[in-house]
């Protein structure tokens, strides 16, 4: 609630100023009311200045979630996520935007309209901005690549210019013959300085043919006509990121956009990055907002491309394409490879405050036991559950109603949840019951889940509470310390 208020009392203090922006440019410098815009104006980007530091100071870095740090290593962690989320383009506009509080930045108060991008209730079904976002983070790699060619081109024309014609064009400083080397890389040609010797039109000449080069580069890529050809620095750009605390989803067939929807409704995707890995391109229809990164999953090898060791959880899906054996013996086969590599990544997990939990899909009954004996540590029935609901509701009439209302995201949801430490001594489930009232605050407690993994549904009231015993309970949203282990 009250990040709710704080970004709806920002927003309204965007509004004024780039109403103040506007009034700025209407109102004559010598008029009266200039003085108490500027003075508004000031005060204004104070509070957008306290904001921007407020925002990356209290930045909690992904990293937390998943690895414990001595002190140093947490103090580099921290610091080293509040440097990389400063420099994101958005918070640089942000910082840049306040810097107008110098009388000399003064200009750079245009840059506030474009906060205005941040603004998702416009498009709620599809933002462009967002799309166009996602497009240059998935090739961030390549974007970066052709800069840094065309800066290095405008400072290496533009200081030899210099040092050739420093003695021949009258007037000519270093910034002006940068100033022409960005001019004739992008084959604008002013013409306000031109090379007066001979050496000085060869480096003109060389710029001309670099420009073309980095122009076609520059084409090649918003065009993704070299997006296929380089894809192994698209794979290696998710290897280097500093993604952390993601799911994974291995496998995506023709029906997985139903997991996508669940997902959506069940995270805050600007929170929980949701990575795709498949062998088969990126679907068109796929949302820009979950990732997708090409590679086998099955593979060994592959399993890095995802950051698989600073992961959450890992969802294998079956394939409905395929004949259920098959399908099941591909998701075993990915659940067991995933814990081969964890295995032989014992150095970077041993630093883990849980381990990666894996949830599988299995399309045979027969194979349930056999994907828990690779290592899923869930694993969900979806034939079975499905053939289930449809038998129960011949004999009870509303009850798979009832029971899709629970499972699909809605009004209430189940959830699993630790006994709060005060309540840890009790040694009954009825005594537990009475002491915690949990009804009080929404929740109806329909079962336990004991450390061992198996569950007892609406236990009798003499039921012991054995250690790391977790509630199962039914409510509209999570009242109870969600369990460490997931």
């Amino acid at each position: 609630m009250a990040y709710r208020w704080v970004q709806g009392t920002i927003w309204v203090l965007i509004g004024v100023s780039i109403s103040l922006l506007v009034a700025d440019a209407l109102v004559p410098r010598e008029h009266p009311w200039q003085p108490i815009l500027d003075a508004i104006d000031r005060v204004l980007l104070s509070v957008f200045a306290v904001e921007w530091i407020l925002r990356v100071g209290t930045l909690s870095p992904a990293g937390a979630a998943v690895f414990r740090r001595p002190p140093l290593g947490r103090a580099r962690m921290e610091l080293g996520s509040r440097l990389r989320f400063a420099v994101q383009p958005m918070q640089l506009i942000d910082l840049l935007a306040v810097l107008a509080l110098f009388p000399g930045l003064r200009g750079l108060r245009a840059l506030r309209l474009l906060r205005l991008l941040r603004t998702a209730s416009l498009f709620r079904y599809a933002n462009p901005f967002t799309t166009f976002a996602q497009a240059v983070e998935s090739n961030s790699l390549l974007f970066t690549l052709a800069l840094s060619l065309m800066l290095g081109e405008t400072v290496l024309g533009g200081v030899t210019l210099f040092l050739v014609e420093a003695g021949s064009h009258t007037g000519l400083t270093l910034a002006d013959a940068l100033w022409w080397a960005l001019v004739t890389i992008t084959t604008v040609g002013y013409g306000d300085i031109t090379p007066v010797t001979g050496l000085g039109k060869i480096v003109g000449g060389f710029l001309m043919v670099g420009g073309m080069v980095t122009l076609a580069l520059f084409a090649g890529i918003i065009g993704h006509s070299l997006v296929l050809a380089l894809l192994t620095l698209r794979e290696e750009q998710f290897v280097m990121s500093d993604y952390t605390n993601h799911i994974v989803v291995c496998g995506y067939d023709e029906t997985t956009h139903l997991l996508m929807t669940a997902l959506r409704n069940e995270l805050d995707l600007e929170e929980t990055r949701v990575v795709l890995f498949d062998s088969h391109d990126r679907p068109r229809a796929l949302p820009p907002e979950f990732l997708w990164v090409h590679g086998d999953p099955t593979k060994q090898s592959e399993l890095d491309k995802v950051r698989l060791t600073h992961a959450a959880a890992v969802i294998v899906a079956g394939d409905r394409t395929a004949p259920p054996q098959k399908a099941d013996a591909t998701t075993i086969l990915t659940v067991f490879t995933i814990r081969a590599h964890l295995r032989a990544r014992h150095e970077d997990v041993r630093h883990r405050i849980a381990p990666l939990y894996i949830v599988a899909e299995v399309l045979d009954s027969e194979n349930v036991e056999h994907a828990r004996s690779a290592g899923a540590d869930e694993v969900v029935e979806t034939r079975r559950l499905g053939s289930a609901m449809l038998a129960h509701a011949i004999r009870f009439h509303g009850a798979a109603d009832v029971m899709s209302g629970v499972l699909l995201q809605g009004a209430h949801n189940i959830y699993l949840g630790r006994i709060p430490e005060e309540h840890g001594a009790i040694g009954t489930f009825g005594e537990l019951m009475a002491a915690m009232q949990l009804t009080s605050l929404g929740a109806l407690v329909i079962g336990v889940r004991y450390a061992d993994g198996t569950e007892a549904i609406n236990p009798s009231r003499e039921a012991l509470l054995p250690p790391n015993t977790r509630l199962i309970y039914l409510a509209e949203q999570p009242v109870l310390a969600p369990p460490v282990d997931g």
